[in-house]
C-alpha cells in the first residue's frame, strides 16, 4: 500500500530509523490523539511500545518515551459516557508512564453557535485546535521548533475506505477521493496502513478493553452509513477492497498534490485583491484556464476566504458557471458570498460581509467604499493589467450648457453608464458651487426608509422593496451605497440602482451634480 513517492523517498539509515537522531527535530514533542478506542488506545500502545512511520515514508522507529504526549478531548456531548472515556484514557496513559493533557469543549454549543456546522465538523476542529495548541506549548517547553512537533492520529486503512466512499457519495474531486493524506504539516497518520481488526487485535493481546462510542451505530451519520451498509457489500465483491483503494487513494494523493501546486501558482497570478474573509480574482483570465485549473483555484480561494467551508463538486461548479455567463452570484457552505461583476470574481465570507459605513461625500469629492461593495469595476478590454477594485462614489459640479436640453442629457449620461452614474439637480440635492463645504451624506440603507423612485410619478415606495425589486440579495442590501442629503436627510439616489424623483433633472436646471459609482 505503499505509494511510488512514499518508496522512493530518503530512507535513512539504519542507525538514523532506529535511533531518530537523523534529524534535529529528534528531541520534539509528539501529540496522541487518544479517544479511548479501539483504534487511538492502539495508537497510544503502539507508540509506547513499538515502532512507527512518524516521518511519512523515513521508515518505522521508535520514539523516546519522553518526547509523547496524550492529548483527549471531552466534547461534553454524552456526560456519563464522556466522563469515563476521560477517566479510561488517563488511566491508560499512566499505564504507560505518558502524560495525558484533558481538554474540555462544549461541542453541542458551539455547533448550535455555528450556523449549520455539523457536530462532526465541529468537534473535529476543536480537536485539532486543542492539538495544535498543545504541540506548540510543549515546543516551547522543549526548546524545539514548533514545526518539528508530530500530532498523531489514530486513522486506518478501513477510515480511508470510508472517507473514500463519503467523499464519491457527496460529489467530492480528486482531492476528496484521495481521502486521507498520510500526513498535512505536522499531523501525522501512521496506522493507515493497518486495519481496525488488526488494532482490535493488538489491544486484546495487551488486555486492553477500549471504550465504544453508542453512537457509532447511529445511520444518521454518514459515516456510520458507509460503514454498515456500502462497505460490506463492497467487501464482498473485492476482499482486498482495503488494500486496493488504499492504493487508489496513494495514486490519487501524489497526482493531487502536483495539482495543488500548479493551482496554487495560478491563484496568485488571478488574485486582484485578497484580505479578511474575503478574495478577487480576475474572473476573465479564471476563465480562459483548463477547466481542471479552474476548479482547484476556486475551491482553493473560497478556503483561503472562510477555511472551514466544506465544499462539494456542485458547489464548485456553480461557481465556474457564474464566471463562464459572466454575471450573477451563488451562497456556497457557510455562508460565503460569490458574485460575478464586470470581470471580478468576489468571494466574501460572512465575517467580510459587514454593513457599508457611513460618511461624508464631499462636492467636488471622492469617498473610497472600500473592496468589498459587489461592484468592482474593470475597464472593458482591460482584464490582463488589473489593479485591486475599490469601489468608490466621486461627485463633481457641471453647468448646464446654454440652449441644450439637459433633460435629455441626464438621462443620456445614465443610460451610458449603465445606471452606475447619474446627473441630479445640485439645488434639489441642497447643493451650490458656491458653498465650499457643500457634500452629500453615503451610507447603508435604513430600516423603514422611503423614497420616491424615478420614473413613478411621485409615487413612494420602501426603499428594501425597490432594492428586492431590482434583484439584489437580502445578504448584499446593507452593502448598497445610499445617497442622502444629510445623515436623515431624503435620498437623493441609490447608487448603481435609481435616483429619487424629488432630485431629478428639469429644464430649468441651472447646475448639475454628477455622482459616479465606480
Amino acid at each position: 500500500m505503499t505509494s511510488v513517492s512514499r518508496r522512493f523517498g530518503h530512507q535513512g539509515s539504519p542507525f538514523e530509523r532506529a535511533s531518530g537522531r537523523g534529524s534535529a527535530a529528534h528531541r520534539a514533542p509528539v501529540v496522541l490523539m487518544v479517544s479511548g478506542g479501539a483504534d487511538s488506545s492502539a495508537l497510544l500502545l503502539l507508540a509506547a511500545t513499538s515502532t512507527l512511520d512518524i516521518e511519512d515514508g523515513r521508515g518505522n522507529a521508535r520514539i523516546g518515551r519522553e518526547r509523547l504526549h496524550v492529548l483527549h478531548v471531552n466534547h461534553q456531548a454524552r456526560p456519563i459516557d464522556a466522563e469515563e472515556d476521560e477517566e479510561f484514557v488517563r488511566g491508560l496513559a499512566a499505564r504507560f508512564g505518558i502524560p495525558c493533557t484533558v481538554v474540555a469543549a462544549d461541542v453541542p454549543a458551539l455547533t448550535a453557535a455555528s450556523h449549520g456546522r455539523s457536530f462532526e465538523d465541529v468537534a473535529r476542529d476543536v480537536r485539532y485546535e486543542a492539538a495544535r495548541e498543545l504541540a506548540n506549548r510543549l515546543s516551547e517547553e522543549a526548546g524545539t521548533r514548533p514545526g518539528d512537533a508530530r500530532i498523531l492520529t489514530a486513522h486506518t486503512a478501513d477510515d480511508r475506505v470510508e472517507t473514500f466512499f463519503m467523499n464519491a457519495l457527496r460529489g467530492s474531486g480528486p482531492s476528496g477521493l484521495s481521502s486521507i493524506p498520510r500526513r498535512r504539516n505536522r499531523i501525522v497518520r501512521p496506522l493507515l496502513d493497518r486495519t481496525h481488526e488488526e488494532l482490535c487485535e493488538a489491544c486484546r493481546m495487551h488486555g486492553i478493553i477500549w471504550r465504544e462510542d453508542e453512537t457509532n451505530s447511529d445511520e444518521r451519520f454518514l459515516r456510520n452509513y458507509v460503514r454498515r451498509e456500502i462497505v460490506p457489500p463492497a467487501r464482498a465483491r473485492n476482499p482486498r477492497l482495503v488494500e486496493a483503494l488504499s492504493a487508489t487513494c496513494d495514486l490519487l494523493g501524489d497526482e493531487d498534490a502536483y495539482l495543488t501546486g500548479l493551482a496554487a501558482e495560478a491563484l496568485r497570478r488571478l488574485t486582484i485583491e485578497a484580505g479578511d474573509g474575503y478574495r478577487l480574482l480576475n474572473a476573465a483570465a479564471l476563465a480562459l484556464e483548463d477547466v481542471a485549473l479552474a476548479r482547484r483555484v476556486v475551491r482553493s480561494a473560497i478556503r483561503e476566504a472562510e477555511p472551514a467551508a466544506r465544499l462539494e463538486a456542485r458547489h464548485v461548479n456553480r461557481v465556474l458557471a457564474l464566471v463562464a455567463e459572466g454575471l450573477g452570484s451563488a451562497t456556497t457552505p457557510l455562508g460565503v458570498d460569490v458574485a460575478v461583476d464586470r470581470g471580478v470574481l468576489i468571494i466574501r465570507a460572512r465575517r467580510a460581509q459587514e454593513a457599508l459605513s457611513s460618511g461624508w461625500l464631499s462636492v467636488p469629492g471622492r469617498l473610497v467604499l472600500g473592496p468589498l461593495v459587489p461592484n468592482a469595476f474593470l475597464a472593458e478590454g482591460d482584464a490582463r493589467e488589473l489593479e485591486g477594485p475599490r469601489a468608490t462614489l466621486e461627485a463633481r459640479f457641471q453647468r448646464t450648457a446654454h440652449a441644450s436640453d439637459v433633460v435629455a442629457t441626464a438621462r443620456t449620461f445614465g443610460l451610458e453608464h449603465e445606471g452606475r452614474a447619474v446627473m441630479l439637480d445640485a439645488e434639489a440635492c441642497g447643493l451650490s458651487p458656491k458653498d465650499p463645504a457643500a457634500r452629500l451624506w453615503v451610507g447603508p440603507p435604513e430600516a423603514g426608509e422611503v423614497l420616491c423612485p424615478l420614473g413613478m410619478g411621485g409615487r413612494s415606495k420602501r426603499l428594501s422593496d425597490l432594492l428586492a425589486d431590482s434583484g439584489v440579495p437580502a445578504r448584499e442590501r446593507a452593502r448598497v451605497p445610499v445617497v442622502r442629503r444629510g445623515p436623515k436627510g431624503e435620498i437623493v439616489w441609490v447608487a448603481g440602482i435609481r435616483a429619487d424623483e424629488r432630485a431629478r433633472v428639469t429644464p430649468s436646471t441651472a447646475t448639475l451634480v454628477l455622482l459616479t459609482l465606480g
